[in-house]
């Protein structure tokens, strides 16, 4: 009996060894996913992904720790590749500035990207100036609101299609969306919730409304065409959230709105 029992001891050890054993890349997948010799990894420059510590001046948040954790099982140096505009990121995917991307899935993207599965997830809502008459979600798609997006971002994706009265109103970056609603000029803006929370810090009297119009996922992308890069990257994902090293990075980053994906 003493016999068997270290027989089945050793094997459900070699077994646990193996489901948590790190996915070693193969010379193969390393010189994709590294033609460089470095692994750089883009991402917008925002909470939901990372941003530079006023202290130090280094990038932290979920996509510096999945970039990190990425180049180490390469075995090659870390470069972090900000942008300031979901333009800028979305233009960047043909141009060979990086070797993967932290950024919202939508089918639209999907043309031009290989995505892994999603990593995190945020709601993607309205916030509206103290003066505005809006109270709900459903008070928005009328003629005469006007509604501030980011060009090309998730929220103007979406409200494109589904708005039939509203009017959007284009903007370079979050905080130009945010102005137009303190000076009176947009009547709400929408974007996710982890940039919302923040800014109606920010603006005495500003609320956020009450639900969200839609769930932004959050995964690692490639550009179309990657097939090699993009089975490892879908593992590589994969296995960070089955080891809770998703969950723990969302937690560590404190960013309000921000939920690990299931």
């Amino acid at each position: 009996m003493r016999a068997e029992w270290m027989v089945f001891t050793a094997m459900a050890f070699m077994l646990n060894g193996c489901a948590t054993s790190p996915l070693i890349p193969t010379p193969e997948e390393k010189q994709a996913l590294a033609p460089t010799g470095k692994l750089r990894i883009g991402f917008q420059n925002n909470n939901a992904h990372a941003t530079k510590d006023p202290t130090s001046g280094e990038y932290r948040g979920p996509a510096i720790d999945f970039g990190k954790e990425l180049a180490q099982r390469l075995g090659v140096p870390f470069q972090p590749v900000p942008y300031e505009t979901v333009v800028e990121l979305v233009n960047s995917v043909t141009k060979g500035e990086w070797d993967v991307l932290s950024i919202g899935m939508n089918p639209e993207r999907a043309k031009t990207m290989e995505f892994s599965a999603p990593y995190s997830q945020i709601e993607n809502g309205f916030l509206v100036g103290k003066d505005s008459p809006i109270s709900a979600i459903s008070e928005i798609d009328r003629a005469g609101i006007r509604v501030a997006v980011l060009e090309r971002g998730g929220s103007d994706l979406f409200l494109t299609k589904t708005l039939k009265h509203a009017t959007l109103i284009r903007v370079r970056t979050f905080a130009d969306s945010i102005e137009l609603v303190k000076t009176g000029k947009a009547d709400a803006t929408a974007f996710i919730k982890t940039g919302l929370y923040p800014a109606s810090d920010k603006i005495p009297g500003s609320r956020i409304l009450e639900g969200s119009i839609q769930t932004v996922e959050i995964g690692i992308a490639v550009p179309k065409g990657s097939d090699i890069s993009a089975r490892y990257i879908r593992k590589f994902v994969d296995e960070l959230k089955a080891q809770g090293f998703v969950k723990q990075s969302i937690e560590r980053s404190g960013v309000r709105g921000l939920m690990a994906a299931p």
